[in-house]
């Protein structure tokens, strides 16, 4: 029995700063029948502070506690292991590392850093790497949908970096089985107990696969005909979020 749904955001929630159809509603009558959510994001322009404000503007009642950020994950393992990253991230998050030392360059935090992903950025990346660095993505996607057009995310840029300095990278977002555990882990559920709900096969799908939980993917978002297919297993879809709930809850 599910007891427990995980959302991404952006593509399933919203499109740019459009509530996506029923949305709200869904979440809402969720909450109301006693389901635990929880929302989890690679999103990397954003933080997480300017995401709740922004979800609260577009109708969606979602507490502090209930939103894991890739970003915040990865900021977490410098943290815990005492890094001092050289943080190519995008200029609207770099308020999320304020409180950690990034002078040293023993480590690179990658992200979605738009324009900020130039040859002499990405060449100062390499070299702390070569040198030992360690390699932090914020996550892995291949690419993200805004407005309705796909433009490159983080993902293309973590594996240039990878094959040029000869080192794998930590990812601290999805589809990392760690960044999931974190999340299940604030749940008193199992993972089987678990649905997400998502847009990015590879990302959402796949991911929580791999961690245990039921996977349902939206055809919203970054979603494209024939995304189904591409994994091992049977994926299940809707047409969009309240179309996932109608058909994998139908009891609520």
């Amino acid at each position: 029995m599910i007891k427990a749904v995980f959302f991404d955001l952006s593509g399933v929630l919203f499109e740019g700063n459009t509530v996506i159809p029923g949305a709200v509603e869904t979440i809402n009558r969720l909450e109301n029948d006693g389901l635990v959510l929880r929302f989890v994001t690679n999103t990397a322009r954003k933080t997480r502070k300017r995401l709740l404000e922004d979800l609260a503007l577009m109708g969606f009642n979602i507490l502090p506690e209930q939103l894991f950020t890739a970003p915040v994950a990865a900021k977490n393992w410098c943290l815990k292991h005492e890094l001092k990253p050289y943080c190519l991230v995008h200029p609207d998050i770099k308020s999320e590392f304020a409180d950690i030392h990034t002078d040293s360059g023993n480590a690179v935090v990658l992200g979605d850093a738009a324009q900020g992903l130039n040859y002499d950025n990405l060449d100062k990346a390499f070299n702390i790497l070569i040198n030992g660095g360690h390699l932090i993505a914020i996550g892995d996607n291949r690419y993200f949908d805004s407005q309705g057009q796909l433009h490159l995310d983080a993902g293309p840029f973590v594996k240039a970096l990878e094959y040029a300095a000869g080192v794998s990278a930590t990812v601290t977002g999805k589809p990392s089985s760690a960044f999931f555990q974190e999340v299940i882990a604030t749940t008193p559920f199992q993972p089987e107990e678990i649905l997400m709900v998502g847009d990015d096969v590879y990302g959402d799908i796949q991911g929580a696969r791999h961690s245990g939980m039921e996977g349902w993917l939206v055809k919203t978002g970054k979603y494209r005909s024939g995304d189904e297919l591409a994994l091992s297993f049977p994926v299940h879809t809707g047409n969009d979020v309240r179309d996932v709930i109608r058909q994998r809850l139908p009891m609520l």
